[in-house]
């Protein structure tokens, strides 16, 4: 790429570079349609029942593209809809008429016509393609809800019932330690809500409350769902894991919130601070059940515990087995438990609890779910909802900490279609949070420590998966500059083929350039 050339110059490079990433998103659509189609063909040889083939495959598509699965599904979705069913939106794309967003949105806006209504949906559309590419998106849009609406109106207006299907609450996490907390609502429904908000709202800011409208209104809506007087005094499970050093000697160490992410110490302690009396003294006991670890309420030689090493974490969550009640709490606060959680001095890697059961026990379970805090499927962040056995139970798999992994449903099915494997891979630090051996395995090491799973999909490619370090994990400075890792395992030499030469070429001019 050349960079002396003047400004006319390069907003002309700015427009071919958009209309080369449009041809690309249609070369991978095509790509993803021709996937979908062996993979259908060789699991229909391999006697998969028709109403399960194709499964796994949108999985790849969101492999190959670092993407979650679910994302991956609806790339795949898109393919299949441009390729086979939409001719002129698909050139467009290929064309760099029309963005990869502009044409999801026009797969979005038919996909409730039958298949013939959809092509002509798509002759109609493409009339006058001059018009369509001057069109911004909301122009867009509405044109192909009109012209959806003039091919089958019955349709239409079915989708919208079928939307209340779909009602739901979703949580995400915002910046500065926030978070969205979204309702999906029949539009009668949530306008209700919003009325309701605001008539309060506006209620108490006129007798004098000095809080804004939005934080009456956020408060409001705490207080109604939870039932609490005060949002503030939320009694809902918030499992915070921090280490010892931040709990007790005020220092820097983030938090993690499953389910969240990472906390600053600070807002950490604000959190418990505000939930526990002025006079509120710590004392957790040994338990005897299932949270022990290792056999010792101290957990195994060398490893950490909350009250221990630096190094160790501590969770906070609902009573139990090795949990203990702060006490002195005011009447009307929210009272903290404090769970230890035993972590290897160096890797920071929880210690192994194991389990002759199929399905991972309570302990067993929240310990994975502590470990992994999200889908451990690269590039997925959905929340934990099985405990995936890597390998499976059926082939003789044990129900331990090291054999299982956290995985949202949609992961852990695709898993299931043939030609998908996974393994456990042995680390630099295996001896030390083992307690056994000299360090030595056989095989590729994955790294310096952590537990560490390589899948393997149907077509021979591989990722790796590491469980995320938790907090007072210091880790080792980086050996090299970051860039492309390879998809194998360490050593294992790279596929070629005619597109990554040409990939590469591009980067080396690049490179020359820059």
């Amino acid at each position: 790429m050349d960079r002396d050339v003047s400004d006319a110059e390069r907003v002309d490079q700015l427009r071919v570079l958009e209309e080369l990433k449009a041809a690309a998103a249609a070369a991978q659509a095509r790509i993803a349609v021709d996937l979908d189609l062996s993979q259908r063909r060789a699991q229909e040889a391999a006697g998969v029942p028709a109403a399960r083939r194709g499964r796994g495959v949108g999985a790849q598509v969101a492999l190959a593209r670092r993407e979650s699965p679910h994302q991956g599904g609806r790339l795949l979705g898109l393919a299949k809809t441009l390729v086979l069913e939409m001719p002129r939106t698909f050139a467009a794309l290929q064309a760099g008429v029309i963005s990869e967003w502009r044409a999801t949105v026009l797969v979005r806006e038919s996909i409730c016509l039958a298949a013939p209504d959809r092509a002509a949906f798509d002759a109609q559309l493409w009339a006058d393609p001059a018009a369509v590419e001057r069109m911004g998106t909301r122009a867009l849009v509405a044109r192909a809800k009109q012209l959806a609406y003039r091919l089958d109106a019955a349709s239409v207006v079915a989708r919208a019932r079928r939307a209340e299907a779909e009602r739901g609450v979703s949580l995400r996490p915002a910046p500065d330690t926030m978070t969205y907390l979204t309702g999906l609502l029949p539009v009668a429904q949530g306008v209700g809500v919003w009325a309701a908000l605001t008539r309060t709202a506006d209620a108490l800011r006129a007798q004098g409350d000095g809080r804004s409208r939005g934080q009456i209104m956020a408060d409001t809506l705490v207080e109604r769902v939870t039932g609490q007087a005060r949002a503030a005094d939320v009694p809902i499970e918030v499992q915070l894991v921090m280490t010892d050093r931040t709990l007790l000697e005020g220092d820097a160490e983030p938090a993690v919130i499953p389910g969240y992410g990472t906390v600053p110490a600070d807002v950490a302690r604000d959190l418990l601070t505000a939930r526990l009396g002025a006079s509120a003294e710590t004392d957790a006991p040994a338990g005897d059940g299932a949270d022990r670890v290792g056999g010792s309420a101290f957990g195994p030689p060398g490893a950490g515990s909350a009250f221990g090493p630096p190094g160790a974490a501590s969770a906070f969550g609902p009573p139990g087995a090795g949990s203990a009640a702060v006490p002195g709490a005011d009447e009307g606060k929210v009272l903290a438990w404090l769970r230890r959680l035993f972590t290897a001095p160096g890797t920071g890697e929880l210690v192994a609890l194991d389990s002759r059961r199929r399905i991972a026990p309570p302990g067993l379970a929240r310990f994975v779910t502590t470990r992994d805090l999200a889908c451990r499927t690269n590039w997925c962040d959905a929340p934990i909802r099985h405990r995936d056995h890597v390998i499976p139970a059926a082939a003789g798999g044990p129900t331990t900490a090291e054999n299982l992994r956290g995985a949202c449903e949609a992961c852990n099915y695709a898993r299931q279609a043939p030609g998908w494997t996974a393994r456990t891979l042995p680390t630099s630090d295996d001896a030390a949070t083992s307690g056994v051996g000299d360090g030595a395995a056989e095989g590729p090491r994955a790294g310096p420590g952590g537990h560490v799973v390589e899948l393997t999909t149907p077509t021979g490619h591989t990722y790796t998966s590491h469980a995320p370090p938790l907090p007072g994990h210091r880790p080792a400075p980086a050996t090299g500059p970051p860039g492309r890792q390879p998809a194998g395992p360490p050593g294992a030499p790279e596929k070629d083929s005619r597109l990554k030469r040409l990939v590469e070429r591009h980067r080396a001019t690049f490179d020359r350039t820059a």
